[in-house]
């Protein structure tokens, strides 16, 4: 199984800027493929990050603090992810910092650092600043630098590239090293001393064989987009900066892209930016309750300009007519999508065109789900799943959207649903965020427990009644989708076999990787009036193949099978609309049960579904003893591992461990 995280460290030597810019910059870069986050000291040196991991990214900041909290254990750990085939970034102060020694600003009795560095990925020293004038208060140092592309190494880029220099160094003697690969050089004249310029080596990027992984390092700052850099009114010359980045920013865009597929992770070739958030189509399945829902927030919630309402984070610009506007003079201006108000139609009167939302039929979908319901025998009432609803084809995030808003939130009805295409700030368990693409299918809904139920119901169960909801769906969509190979992994994720498994045996010893995880699922928790307020959100693969596979993929390799071994059978490829409508209405009537009988009618189902019956795993914390799974306790959802030698029981918490499933180990979380 492909390693899907890609960490930036957020802590002791960083500056917010730069590790903000990292984020926004290789979440656009590699998405669909890694999902992008931020990762502390605490968790690099308590967590068992690697085996998930596929690079670590050091960006700018200064490296004495890194030293402080990286000696030892840290370091120790980077060291050995590398060596074994992890992938590494630095830039500026990372650079310095994975170098044998660090050399900055030597001479100047006010900023000097130097001294011998641990990781030593570049053999030699990092030098710098190139350009003198660099400040740790503001943007005095700042300056596009000139870079020299290496074509024999990076293809079909410009001979040179503009990027952003503050502070950063220079690799040393980088020609003589046969570990080293020199991807870019510099072509201004330096402000250190130059010992490669005889042989025109002055060397801006390097890419370092560390063992059998890799180390790409970087003295400018090529992830620095200018689109989100701001003027300082302390050095108004940096105003000029900025200009010059936002005319050759496509350049460094490029050249940032094949570095880093250079460096071995799978990026978006695609244009890249961030889609553009599009309008939410807000709709009822009575044509009046989502009516009097807006009427509800504009009673309760002030209005700011005209029709813009602050829901507590986000704020909706609310149209109660469907008529839209395809394009606007803001089209091409680059959004924080965190902060841009988002617009907000009204749709009992009419739903959109499909030509407004070619992504998703409003109309085909509450057909669907009209029919789920009263074939399953359940009320369709304004409290069931799914009938109050927002469609956005992009949106920030379906969970975000109801989560982060205090305001709106005690306001909006149980059932309250959101999905859309597209999500720019998808949001997991471990508080990683991608770019969905096109092909997943997010959701979330607004789950009201009362308090005084919790006790019976657990809001802990929440979490395994939506993955088991969300497999249903799949297996029951219609006829001869139940021999779909889909498992739940304890306690949520949702996998499926690989294409290349379809119709074949698998040995049970095998070590190979023959499931993916395809789907997952985030509750958050919010009290108000005596009611948990759960916002249950997932998002499971459809018909996007990255970063692992999909479910119609999987469907594609059953056909063929089918065809081979002589079989008429063949599945259609699965419909969101028709899908999203079938998990509701499943979700809906297990949590209606849930709520007076607990999560134990259940268990048989959640058994047959999962992947861990009688599986051996080897407990970390427990001096490494192995251990066979035998289910889950019915009270609290904890797993529950047999000692096999003493017959001892433990109990884990789902929240407070990590399970690989895939090399037996469970390693609790602190």
């Amino acid at each position: 199984m492909s390693n899907l995280n890609v960490l930036v460290y957020n802590g002791p030597g960083t500056t917010p800027n730069c590790v903000n810019q990292c984020l926004d910059s290789f979440r656009l870069l590699l998405s669909p493929y890694y999902a992008v986050s931020p990762v502390t000291e605490r968790a690099l040196r308590e967590q068992p990050w690697e085996p998930k991991t596929a690079a670590l990214i050091i960006p700018g900041g200064a490296d004495l603090p890194m030293c402080k909290a990286f000696r030892g254990t840290i370091n120790d750990r980077i060291k050995n992810f590398v060596s074994k085939g992890g992938l590494y970034i630095g830039i500026c102060s990372g650079a310095y910092y994975s170098s044998s020694r660090c050399e900055f600003e030597v001479g100047n009795p006010e900023m000097e650092v130097s001294g011998a560095r641990d990781l030593k990925f570049f053999p030699d020293v990092c030098r710098g600043g190139v350009i003198s004038g660099f400040s740790y208060s503001n943007e005095t140092g700042a300056k596009v630098i000139e870079v020299s592309v290496n074509s024999d190494l990076l293809h079909g880029l410009p001979k040179y590239v503009h990027l952003y220099l503050n502070g950063g160094g220079m690799f040393v003697n980088a020609h003589k090293y046969p570990n080293v690969e020199i991807l870019a050089s510099y072509e201004d004249n330096l402000d250190v001393n130059e010992e490669d310029e005889i042989n025109g080596k002055k060397a801006a990027t390097v890419l370092c064989t560390v063992g059998r992984g890799k180390a790409l390092l970087f003295g400018p700052h090529p992830e620095f987009n200018p689109a989100l850099m701001k003027e300082d009114p302390e050095v108004p010359a940096f105003t000029q900066v900025m200009k010059s980045l936002k005319v050759t920013n496509k350049t460094r865009i490029e050249f940032l892209r094949e570095c880093v597929k250079k460096l071995g992770l799978k990026v978006n070739e695609k244009e890249y930016s961030r889609p553009k958030l599009t309008p939410l189509f807000l709709t009822s399945m009575d044509k009046k309750s989502a009516t009097e829902l807006i009427s509800n927030l504009e009673s309760n919630l002030s209005y700011q300009i005209q029709n813009i309402i602050d829901l507590g984070k986000d704020k909706i610009a609310v149209n109660k007519t469907v008529q839209y506007i395809h394009k606007n003079p803001t089209d091409d201006i680059q959004e924080d999508p965190e902060l841009a108000i988002k617009n907000l139609y009204l749709c009992d009167a009419e739903l959109p065109d499909k030509s407004i939302t070619p992504y998703f039929d409003l109309k085909y979908f509450e057909e669907c789900l009209l029919t789920y319901y009263k074939e399953s025998g359940q009320e369709l009432t304004p409290e069931s799943q799914g009938f109050t609803f927002i469609y956005g084809e992009v949106v920030t995030s379906t969970s975000v959207l109801m989560d982060i808003n205090y305001r709106w939130l005690p306001l909006l009805p149980a059932g309250f649903t959101i999905t859309g295409t597209v999500q720019v700030l998808g949001k997991g368990r471990s508080g990683n965020h991608w770019v969905n693409p096109r092909g997943v299918l997010p959701v979330s809904s607004l789950f009201k427990l009362p308090v005084r139920l919790a006790q019976i119901a657990p809001v802990v169960f929440v979490q395994y009644l939506c993955s088991m909801a969300y497999s249903q769906a799949v297996l029951e969509y219609d006829i001869g989708y139940d021999e779909i190979p889909i498992k739940i992994k304890w306690p949520n994720d949702i996998y499926i076999k690989l294409p290349k498994y379809v119709g074949k045996p698998i040995d049970k010893n095998s070590k190979d990787v023959t499931h993916v995880k395809i789907g997952g699922i985030l509750v958050n928790t919010n009290v108000f009036d005596g009611n948990y307020y759960l916002i249950v959100g997932v998002g499971l693969n459809v018909s996007s193949d990255a970063p692992t596979t999909s479910v119609n993929t999987v469907i594609d390799a059953m056909n063929d099978n089918y065809k081979h071994t002589g079989s008429d059978k063949r599945l259609k490829h699965i419909n969101n609309e028709k899908l999203l409508a079938k998990y509701l209405t499943i979700f809906n009537q297990m949590f209606e049960k849930f709520k007076y009988t607990g999560f134990k009618p259940f268990l048989n189902d959640y058994y047959k579904l999962w992947f861990h019956s009688n599986q051996i795993v080897t407990l970390n914390d427990e001096g490494g003893i192995k251990a066979e799974i035998f289910g889950i306790t019915p009270d609290w959802g904890m797993l529950m591992v047999k000692d096999i030698k003493t017959g001892n029981v433990f109990q884990l918490q789902p929240d407070g461990n990590s399970f690989d499933m895939f090399n037996g180990l469970i390693s609790q979380k602190r």
